[in-house]
């Protein structure tokens, strides 16, 4: 794909790209260990912030919620996949040739994290949207600088924590979707 853009990477050497994958993958697996306990926190917050006794009729915000539990399973995937690199850099740097990797392996192994990274950020932002499109109506509901009478309509801070977990995780599965991208555009030359 780079040599379609008028540039290409130089091809490394098992040993450079083997420090580069090490970096790379520790660098992202704090990354995203970070984001997704963020929003592991935000979502417990919203989760526990919810007042049983006051009856909303809002499914979205359930729907959301579930886009975010199921998020943040893909994410502690994608963070596992992530150790899992720095593991596969450590056989790729061992002395004894035989438990290096092979080059398909390692393709195989940078796909993967990338289809579950992607398909984290799809439903990340999904989650995201609904929740963004919940507290929209629940504004728009009530004339600004009214009392509030309908418990419904008042944004709570169940409905920002779901968005703030959502954006994390966004940023998370990004993270791994560039650090599988780039590394499976300069192994596959």
């Amino acid at each position: 794909m780079s040599n379609q853009l008028g540039f290409s990477l130089p091809i490394p050497t098992k040993q450079q790209f083997a420090a580069t994958f090490r970096t790379v993958s520790q660098f992202s697996f704090w990354i995203q260990l970070v984001l997704g306990a963020i929003s592991v926190i935000a979502l417990l917050l919203a989760i526990f912030s919810r007042n049983l006794s006051v009856k909303t009729d809002n499914a979205s915000t359930g729907f959301a919620i579930f886009l975010a539990i199921v998020g943040i399973v893909l994410l502690c995937f994608r963070v596992y996949w992530a150790f899992r690199y720095r593991r596969l850099a450590k056989r790729l740097q061992s002395p004894n040739r035989e438990l290096h990797p092979s080059k398909k392996d390692i393709i195989k192994v940078l796909q993967i994290g990338l289809i579950v990274s992607l398909g984290g950020m799809l439903l990340a932002f999904l989650a995201s949207e609904v929740s963004v499109v919940v507290l929209l109506a629940k504004a728009l509901a009530e004339p600004q600088g009214v009392a509030v009478y309908n418990r419904e309509n008042v944004i709570r801070s169940l409905d920002i924590f779901i968005v703030l977990a959502n954006i994390n995780m966004i940023g998370a599965h990004f993270v791994g979707s560039v650090t599988s991208l780039g590394l499976l555009e300069w192994v596959e030359p």
